[in-house]
């Protein structure tokens, strides 16, 4: 190759490199408000702070042996810092038994897994991640959708803007779109749903006189639905991995408009991640509050509505004009019964890592139906209807009487006063005394007009409630071993 040629090529492959190289090098800094420009890079504060730093990214990025060497030094150290940035890497970019032995020897206990180190991060807040650790961190979510960073970037990622830890934060699987959210669907009249089959399970919804279904054979691909029911701005979030299907009411004040929101494809302890479209806050699922972003400290917690998991049949012969959500949705997804997660939701294994409590009385991914009071928390398992269809029961001071749902499992909970209940003649009747009452979607009706208020809940896997919740919540029955 003519020398000229040589001169031309070498400039120009340098450049192609160093432009390639924005995982490693440090980025520019940029304004505070656009999370997607703002550097992630960490800046050491000391020659001691830097060497260490990079300890840990050979311990994760380098080459095999200077990787071994810096993961011995590391465990020589009992730089327990190092951990999870160490977790990061055992997941995404390389596994082998140096990490596991590495990770086993700073933990105390054996890690033979990423699952086992989820665990012991969770269970082990006291070890503080060495700073560095967030970078490798946002560096490898930003190999996987460099979109990620809109809701990590720049300070949405710095410990005291977040109210969960970052080392807990992990990739679901899917990038930003991948589950797409629907958006004011079209409904169906039931003349139209050929398509659904009696046993189908749908999530029923009822506001102010407009009743609908969503199937979750529609549902499981999408995990969301922005729409107004009733004329009430509502989210329906269907958290698949921990088997929660949660009404939103999205309307808060203080904020001109409701709010709306999509899949972020992140997780928190096997709990979808959820993000606002107004500011990209990540919120929790299953709480309905936000825990990064502009809105992480605003006190904000979304209404819970009632809901109730039941089959199509039951739900069309309790709602003849009910609508049905169509699987006319815009998107190309296989609707058919059993088509998505299946076989995640007929196995007792969970797909990410939990720590799980005891099982002895309630199984990880045994049904429960739960209920928030202010400050209180309350499950009951679903296998205690079967014994028990009608459950009278209380919520701190707040008495309840609980329905089963014999069709699709699940439960309408009312308040009840100083009233007891039991089954009546009908499946949507119920007796106190010598008074029937009517159940309804919104309270149960006595003959003379009195209506005793729907209290909002939800259906659960136990794993999920437990994780969340814990010794806060209570459990009707027999209890678990805390």
């Amino acid at each position: 190759m003519p020398r000229s040629l040589v001169a031309f090529f070498i400039p120009v492959v340098l450049l192609l490199i160093v432009s390639a190289w924005p995982l490693v090098a440090p980025q520019p800094a940029a304004a505070d408000d656009d999370p997607m420009q703002a550097p992630f890079f960490y800046e050491p504060v000391s020659d001691e702070d830097a060497a260490h730093a990079e300890l840990i990214r050979t311990a994760v990025f380098g080459w095999e042996a200077e990787r071994h060497a810096a993961l011995a030094e590391l465990v020589a150290q009992d730089a327990k810092d190092a951990m999870a940035a160490l977790i990061v890497g055992m997941r995404h970019v390389v596994i082998d038994d140096e990490v596991r032995i590495a990770l086993s020897e700073l933990a105390g206990e054996p890690i033979n897994n990423w699952h086992d180190a989820m665990r012991w991060q969770e269970r082990n807040p006291q070890v503080k991640a060495h700073p560095v650790a967030r970078e490798i961190r946002l560096r490898v979510f930003m190999r996987r959708d460099a979109r990620f960073m809109r809701f990590l970037g720049g300070a949405r990622s710095m410990p005291e803007t977040m109210r969960i830890r970052l080392d807990e934060i992990v990739w679901g699987g899917v990038m930003i779109g991948d589950i797409p959210t629907l958006d004011d669907p079209i409904m169906w009249l039931p003349d139209n749903a050929a398509f659904m089959e009696d046993d189908n399970l749908v999530f029923g919804v009822s506001i102010n006189g407009d009743t609908r279904a969503y199937p979750l054979r529609i549902l499981a691909w999408h995990e969301m639905v922005n729409a107004i029911i009733g004329d009430v701005p509502v989210s329906l979030a269907f958290c698949t991995l921990c088997g929660a299907g949660i009404l939103f009411e999205t309307a808060v004040e203080g904020f001109d408009k409701p709010f709306t929101f999509g899949t972020s494809g992140l997780l928190y302890r096997s709990n979808k991640l959820m993000y606002d479209r107004q500011t990209d806050s990540l919120w929790n699922q299953f709480s309905g509050e936000p825990v990064t972003g502009p809105l992480a400290f605003s006190g904000i917690r979304l209404k819970v509505r009632p809901i109730v998991l039941t089959t199509w049949g039951a739900w069309l012969e309790r709602h003849p004009d009910t609508t049905v959500l169509s699987p006319n949705t815009g998107h190309l997804r296989d609707y058919s019964e059993g088509a998505v997660y299946a076989d995640y939701f007929a196995s007792p294994d969970l797909m990410f890592p939990v720590n799980v409590g005891d099982e002895s009385v309630v199984a990880r991914k045994d049904q429960v139906f739960g209920v928030r009071d202010v400050g209180i928390q309350k499950a009951w398992p679903i296998a205690a209807f079967t014994a028990e269809p009608v459950i009278n029961d209380a919520i701190g001071d707040r008495a309840l009487v609980l329905v089963g749902d014999e069709a699709g499992g699940g439960v309408r909970a009312y308040e009840r006063g100083d009233r007891t209940f039991v089954v009546g003649p009908s499946t949507d009747t119920l007796v106190s005394g010598d008074q029937s009452w009517r159940i309804t979607e919104t309270a149960l009706v006595s003959p003379d007009g009195t209506r005793l208020d729907r209290v909002a809940g939800h259906i659960a896997y136990w794993f999920a409630w437990d994780s969340y919740f814990g010794v806060t919540s209570e459990l009707y029955g027999p209890q678990p071993v805390r």
